[in-house]
């Protein structure tokens, strides 16, 4: 182990790259965390709202997100190969795309009333919902350009500005969202509306601030990333072939998780708040977990890049464990202190009794989560270095299988023809993650990624 630590791409580098985008996803986990702590504190029906309409939002979001945030993988592997002048027009090519993105995204806001109509949550909480999911889709291109934009910071291993960036996003975020919810410094109380209204003002800092430092003298002399501006037919023909994979498979897995939250919402205002405290708590462990994995995919496309998958192959490893120490670690605390976590969600006019069902069905949720973390951190480990090798049409197959067979079939079922309770649907979810646990470790062991490019 302790050989690993300053060989290249071992322990050194892996936290060199990874910790930055860990505390850069850590910045975006304190704001939906802070964000829903004072929606929770608001109103029951604000934190039952928030987590349907958001991950609703999410969906749509989630595919062009992950068809964007594969420039990532094109400019690792051009900086590997020392081909400079494509990382600018790598670049270009996810801002076509997300221009595209943003115009669809936006149309798709005025179908909130059909969408939420379907859920059949109580009428109360669906008005809530489509207020809070408009918003965030009028401006659901900011977090498209912001995939784009980070990957020409990340794709080079340069993750610390992609951490400055975020926190600056998370100092405008966290006032503005307080403020905006309760109505303070002359601004008017706004609820669900303002907690939308503060989370696309920081997604608009955080573009203008990329946008501010990537297309800087420096860099178009290095990178081409003014004079690169033209489109390219077939690289965008291969980015977009790859894209899209990655763009389905993170619109499969989010649906899975959306349909798992619309099943447990038909079981009650206690269980769906419930449910969505524990999993805004989930993304203080997820998070950092997942800016490791996009550090993952970095090297690995790096190495790769070099032809020397020997080292993406000791990268991968050194993040699983530096992975599994952090997820063994949230794991303890969500068994150790469920109560303290749930209590910073309880809403100020809401009685002990009320909240005490809250915190009743919130501690076995909080179980269920403990056990599923360590699994958590393989998937997402495993996956991000077969993404950085471009074997996202595998990624794309174990998501889908796992997703629609392991969770939402199950989930159907249970909840329309067998009378399933909120904790048997939540058994099945901890089944879905280890399922795609499963899938990821053979696939990274069988090491066929080891020959593939996404680089012509």
């Amino acid at each position: 182990m302790f050989s690993k630590w300053s060989a290249p791409f071992g322990y050194k580098d892996v936290l060199k790259i990874s910790l930055p985008l860990a505390a850069s996803m850590a910045s975006t986990t304190i704001m939906q965390f802070t964000d829903r702590i004072f929606l929770g504190n608001y109103s029951v029906e604000a934190i039952a709202a928030v987590l349907p309409a958001g991950i609703l939002s999410f969906l749509f979001i989630s595919f062009f997100m992950g068809v964007s945030s594969y420039v990532n993988v094109f400019i690792a592997q051009y900086t590997g190969s020392g081909r400079y002048s494509k990382v600018g027009s790598s670049l270009w090519q996810g801002i076509y795309f997300s221009l595209i993105a943003w115009f669809i995204m936006f149309l798709l806001a005025f179908a909130a009333d059909p969408l939420f109509a379907m859920a059949d949550h109580p009428k109360e909480i669906q008005d809530l919902e489509k207020v809070y999911y408009t918003i965030l889709m009028f401006g659901a291109g900011l977090p498209v350009f912001d995939s784009t934009l980070s990957g020409f910071y990340s794709g080079r291993g340069l993750t610390r500005t992609v951490m400055v960036v975020n926190f600056i996003g998370a100092l405008v975020n966290i006032p503005l969202d307080y403020v905006l919810i309760n109505g303070l410094w002359g601004f008017p109380e706004m609820g669900i509306k303002g907690a939308a209204i503060a989370t696309v003002t920081a997604s608009a800092v955080i573009v203008g601030l990329y946008l501010k430092l990537i297309f800087s003298d420096e860099n178009e002399k290095m990178y081409s990333v003014r004079s690169a501006w033209k489109p390219d037919l077939e690289l965008f023909r291969r980015f977009v072939r790859y894209g899209l994979t990655n763009g389905v498979q993170f619109f499969v897995d989010i649906f899975a998780v959306t349909y798992f939250v619309y099943v447990l919402g038909r079981l009650g205002k206690i269980v769906l708040a419930a449910s969505n405290i524990v999993l805004s708590i989930d993304g203080l462990s997820f998070f950092p977990a997942y800016g490791i994995s996009i550090g993952v995919s970095s090297l690995v496309g790096q190495a790769l890049g070099q032809n020397r998958p020997e080292m993406a192959r000791r990268a991968t490893i050194c993040a699983f464990h530096i992975t599994l120490v952090w997820m063994l670690l949230m794991g303890i605390i969500y068994v150790c202190f469920p109560d303290t976590l749930i209590g910073f969600f309880r809403p100020n006019d809401v009685s002990d009794s009320e909240f005490g069902a809250v915190l009743e069905h919130g501690r076995i949720y909080m179980v269920f989560m403990a056990c599923y973390v360590l699994m958590d951190g393989i998937v997402l480990t495993f996956a991000g270095a077969l993404k950085g090798a471009g074997d996202v049409f595998y990624v794309l197959k174990a998501v889908t299988v796992g997703g629609l067979l392991a969770l939402v079939l199950p989930c159907h079922l249970g909840a329309n023809y067998l009378d399933f309770n909120s904790t048997e649907l939540w058994a099945v979810f901890t089944a879905y993650i280890f399922v795609l646990g499963i899938f990821f470790v053979l696939r990274f062991r069988g090491g066929k990624w080891e020959s593939m490019r996404v680089i012509d």
